[in-house]
């Protein structure tokens, strides 16, 4: 009965904790945006390497490298 009890108050707390990051898709990354999501990912991988923004963060970059290698390409 004591765990349970200890378990309801952290699951609880847990969901009152701080702010949540407002998660980015892949067309709304400007460059300044990119950037700086691009830092702090690759700055943390182990801990941010899975999180929503670094994942669209890393697809967006990917996108943005291949439209420039089209240009480039003439194409």
């Amino acid at each position: 009965m004591k765990y349970a009890l200890v378990g309801t108050i952290a699951v609880a707390l847990s969901a009152c904790s701080g702010q949540t990051e407002r998660t980015y898709t892949v067309d709304e990354a400007d460059e300044a945006l990119l950037s700086k999501v691009l830092k702090e990912c690759r700055n943390n991988p182990g801990e941010l390497r899975e999180a929503p923004n670094c994942r669209n963060a890393d697809a967006a970059d990917w996108k943005l490298r291949l439209e420039r290698m089209r240009k480039s390409l003439g194409g």
